[in-house]
């Protein structure tokens, strides 16, 4: 913490210092100023928000916690979110807030009320620590856990038994489990009128649950370009802001003894602006939503005091906000994508909005009106798809083809007929009347799943590209901010870095060998350039090699005998893969690991080699994986080049630490893990 506030009185200093020197000293010294207070609030963030996280699986035991969140899963099941957790195992670490799963008949126990947020609950269930990226450059849930206070994840082993109904104390608590509480009703009531996928989509469009969408129906709206829907984000916060702001404007206007004395278009605003943040809370939060809402507030609050907004300012102002209550989120997809796409827009349509309204006069009447409007819903679409596809590329290595024709069928879809029915259905929520909103409001949400569903099943709808390195990410958005800001002629310069840094992607190369962290998943590079998994590991980690260095080969691992290219020869101790005249020996025999590493340039161990296979140029043990966490190998002319995910995450407090085992007093065996059990905690 000392460094952090250190660096931003260094910085400030020299701030005051520059103030008076030359604008390109003064325009320095702000930006090293910004940069110092950015990590100066990071770090207390990080340090704010430490809390115990258990060190490795802790087998069977029975934990109390007050539940915090429920969310709805697919399969019938639930995921809870518990609060001021404890357990009866004195060798396992109490984490402040863990996370579970139940199964369908679990989520509470037979005969008794099911599980409220705000009920202190027992239940007997296995935890472990939040996982570690699956490899370099991965997904880091060790980190998300981190600011949200996550210490263990696991799978509820018995039904969930209420002991204490009400239990959460204090204002904070409170505020949480009452936004909470109102999420999982609504959801709940949804889900009772609208079942299925027609439900969850619309519980995902009004409370930002999206837990209970089916895989099939999550992985289509992925492949058409329209997951940004089911995200509450600038297009539902700004509809359903415009909505109550229009329509308390106009249906006070229809008194002219209240309208011809009163401001009523300061009183919707101010109505707006309370809708907007209760809407917000409602959805959890998200980044989206958080810059949606400050860009809104700040517009209507401008109404209220009779001020203009301008609209980059107002992007500035949203980023700073969310920036210094949230630093963490900066190098997520969502405040990246959101930021990306509205910048993009605001800078498009500060050149357009004039043309359009010089064609607009130009062409007056009905047939005008709808082209534009088409124009503007395509244009719209390909300005944001552009400025977010760099970095879902970066974050998810995937491109949705052909989502501008599925955006201008579900974007109007949604802003005429679903939001309004939306804003209907919150009306007459307190009325218990919700269902005379629910149904045509599930007309329209069938609509966009139809659609979704009929993109996807285009050819290649979503295509996997290769890796985005992260300097060319930072290329881009340099680029990309020079592009946006500037509106004379050299703005377009910053075109230049931003094509160097999508060529990049050409000149990727995933990794040729991979290794998890405990030795059990490898895969191997194959002579057509696929990906060849032996199978081990689990489906995160499967899904993630291939999708970050896939393809996938459509061959399996070699038991005792070799691969199609020849390259791969396994046997009873281990296997050899033979390329470009090096040999790399997988070693897993433990009992004779010289023979199996015999004459091998480098070596990859699942268990210990405690000092044989001596003569490799490269070696990774048992050991190494444990202190260092999945390997990921990159063979080249020049030699070997290697990355662990503990030297790609840094010494930060939630990144790869070994833990040596300690000796416990004896504790009551654990039952056998049935499968399913093992899968539930893979699946988290």
């Amino acid at each position: 913490m000392l460094w952090g506030a250190g660096g931003v009185l260094a910085a400030a200093a020299g701030w005051l210092w520059s103030r008076r020197r030359s604008l390109p000293l003064l325009l320095a010294a702000s930006c090293l100023l910004a940069v110092a207070v950015g990590f100066a609030v990071t770090q207390a963030r990080s340090l704010r928000l430490a809390a115990p996280v258990i060190e490795r699986n802790s087998g069977a035991l029975m934990l109390e916690g007050v539940v915090v969140e429920v969310e709805a899963l697919p399969d019938g099941g639930s995921r809870l979110t518990l609060d001021r957790v404890a357990h009866d195992r004195d060798d396992v670490i109490v984490p402040l807030k863990a996370r579970i799963k139940a199964k369908p008949g679990r989520s509470s126990a037979p005969g008794l009320p099911p599980v409220n947020v705000g009920d202190r609950v027992r239940v007997r269930a296995m935890l472990m620590p939040p996982p570690q990226p699956a490899m370099p450059g991965a997904f880091d849930f060790a980190r998300f856990a981190w600011f949200r206070q996550f210490g263990a994840i696991g799978s509820a082993l018995g039904p969930v038994t209420v002991i204490e109904p009400g239990a959460a104390s204090g204002w904070r608590a409170d505020l949480t489990v009452t936004v909470n509480e109102i999420r999982h009703a609504i959801t709940t009531r949804i889900l009772a009128v609208l079942p299925g996928d027609r439900g969850a989509v619309t519980a995902a469009l009004t409370t930002g649950d999206q837990m209970p969408i089916s895989a099939p129906m999550m992985q289509a709206y992925r492949d058409s370009g329209l997951a940004h829907i089911l995200s509450i984000s600038g297009l539902h916060i700004t509809m359903a802001a415009g909505l109550v702001f229009v329509g308390l404007r106009t249906l006070l206007a229809l008194f002219p003894a209240i309208a011809l004395r009163y401001p009523i278009k300061k009183w919707a605003a101010a109505l707006a602006i309370a809708f907007a943040g209760f809407y917000t809370l409602l959805a959890g939060s998200p980044v989206p939503a958080q810059r949606s809402f400050f860009m809104t507030g700040l517009v209507l609050l401008a109404v209220l005091l009779d001020r203009m907004a301008l609209s980059m300012r107002l992007v500035a102002w949203a980023a700073v906000a969310i920036l210094l209550w949230q630093p963490d989120e900066m190098i997520g997809p969502s405040f990246q994508m959101s930021f990306a796409a509205v910048v993009a827009m605001i800078a498009a349509y500060e050149t357009l909005t004039p043309r359009q309204g010089a064609w607009r006069a130009a062409h007056p009447g009905l047939l005008p009106a709808i082209g534009l409007y088409i124009f503007g819903v395509v244009v719209s679409t390909l300005i944001a798809g552009f400025a977010t596809a760099v970095y879902g590329i970066f974050h998810f290595n995937r491109f949705a083809v052909w989502s501008v024709a599925a955006n201008m069928i579900a974007v109007p879809l949604t802003g005429f007929w679903v939001m309004p029915w939306a804003l209907v259905m919150f009306l007459l929520l307190p009325f218990g009347l919700e269902a005379l909103a629910l149904v045509p409001m599930g007309w329209g949400v069938e609509g966009v799943n139809l659609v979704a569903v009929w993109v996807a099943s285009w050819p290649n709808s979503a295509v996997t590209l290769p890796i985005l390195p992260l300097w060319a990410m930072v290329v881009f958005t340099l680029g990309g901010c020079w592009l946006c800001l500037w509106r004379r002629r050299w703005r377009w310069w910053g075109a230049v870095p931003m094509a160097a840094a999508l060529a990049s992607m050409a000149f990727a190369r995933p990794p040729d060998l991979l290794v998890d962290g405990r030795g059990d998943g490898m895969a191997v590079r194959t002579s057509e350039g696929a990906l060849l998994l032996n199978g081990k590991g689990g489906r995160i980690l499967k899904d993630t090699w291939n999708r970050r260095a896939g393809p996938e080969a459509p061959e399996r691992w070699p038991r005792k005998s070799s691969s199609r290219d020849g390259r791969l020869r396994c046997d009873e101790t281990g296997c050899l893969w033979r390329v470009d005249g090096r040999v790399v020996a997988l070693v897993k025999d433990e009992d004779n690991p010289e023979k199996a590493c015999a004459g091998a340039d480098i070596v990859l161990s699942s268990v210990p080699l405690r000092g044989t296979c001596r003569g490799a140029r490269v070696l990774v043990d048992r050991f190494d994986l444990w202190r260092r966490g999945p390997h990921a190998l990159w063979l080249g002319p020049d030699g070997v080049r290697m990355e662990s995910v503990a030297g790609w995450q840094g010494d930060r407090p939630w990144a790869w630490h070994p833990h040596p085992r300690k000796k416990a007093r004896p504790s009551p065996a654990a039952p056998p893990r049935e499968p399913e059990e093992r899968k539930d905690e893979e699946e988290d």
